[in-house]
Parts: C-alpha cells; structure tokens; sequence
C-alpha cells in the first residue's frame, strides 16, 4: 500500500507535465494554422491578381494581333 500511495504522486506529476506538453503543443500548432490561412489568403488574392493581368495581357495581345491583321 505504501509504494502505490509513492507512486500516485509521481504519476500524477507525469500526467500534469503531459497535459502542460499538450496544451503548449496545441497554442502553437493553433498559431501555425492561424499564419497559415492568414497565408494562403494572401496567396489566393495574389494568384487572382495574377490571372486578371494575364487576362488582360491576352486581350491586349488579341487586339495588337487583330489590328496587325487588318493592315495586311
């Protein structure tokens, strides 16, 4: 009886020093994942940026093409 009322405390301390590991590991996997959709946020508007300019690049290369066309 005596080496199990020894040992609860031991256990219990592991378990508490866990717990602590765990939470720790979870603020800062929740801050990972808050940059990370702050991120690919970002990366969505920059990738439609992207594609209107193209866009309009290609328009504006089908106008030069039509109006070259025209001249012939």
């Amino acid at each position: 009886m005596t080496q199990s009322r020894h040992t609860y405390p031991s256990a219990l301390h592991k378990l508490e020093e866990k717990l602590h590991h765990l939470i720790t590991l979870y603020h800062e996997l929740s801050q990972e994942n808050s940059l990370l959709k702050k991120q690919n946020h970002e990366l969505v508007i920059e990738k439609n940026q992207l594609l209107d300019k193209t866009s309009l690049a290609k328009s504006r290369v089908e106008t030069i093409i039509t109006k070259l066309k025209t001249l012939e």
